[in-house]
């Protein structure tokens, strides 16, 4: 099995493609070694000492490292603890774990909800393939008032670039198309 990298513009997280499928469909956070409980390839990568965060996408699995290592000292660990899940044949996903991995967007009904449903379809066919790129997400966490909130996961959180992205990508994108938002801001998880 041949694993490849690719930077990441957060300094901090490397994305690691396996070559293989690594969720069917949606993304999974996993921000702590806690989250990755429901996570066999979470908790193997979470045992190398250093790494801070999981994210998994469809064919990719990023990790951010603490700033107090070098990659040149994890990156090996990193690769092995995936090439091992790989070989193991163990579920990306267990005991419930797929249904996190398969939301995304947070439910959203009332005056504004054809606002919204614009809104999710701009993120899901704009925004989103484009992050995913980077070994990220953005997910849709709420509207009011013509603020948009969004979720930053994988290498999109905590990314240097991230408020260069909102501001001058997505809020722009979304004002464009959609008149009634009149601001994009980040939420924590």
């Amino acid at each position: 099995m041949f694993i490849q990298t690719e930077s990441t513009p957060n300094p901090a997280t490397l994305k690691f493609l396996p070559g293989e499928t690594v969720l069917g469909r949606g993304t999974a956070d996993l921000p702590d070694a806690e989250a990755a409980a429901k996570s066999p390839l979470g908790r193997r990568v979470f045992a190398v000492p250093g790494v801070t965060g999981v994210f998994l996408g469809s064919d990719f699995v990023t990790v951010t490292k603490d700033a107090s290592v070098e990659w040149d000292h994890i990156k090996p660990a990193v690769l092995g603890a995936v090439m091992d899940h790989f070989q193991s044949g163990d579920p990306v996903m267990v005991d419930g774990g797929e249904a996190q991995a398969a939301s995304g967007h947070a439910a959203h009904d009332g005056a504004d909800a054809a606002i919204v449903e614009q809104i999710k379809e701009l993120l899901d066919t704009r925004v989103r393939p484009a992050v995913a790129q980077d070994g990220g997400d953005i997910t849709f966490h709420g509207f009011e008032r013509g603020v948009v909130y969004l979720h930053m996961q994988g290498a999109c959180a905590g990314c240097p670039s991230s408020t260069l992205t909102l501001k001058m990508g997505i809020e722009n994108l979304l004002r464009h198309y959609i008149p009634e938002v009149t601001e994009v801001r980040p939420v924590a998880a």
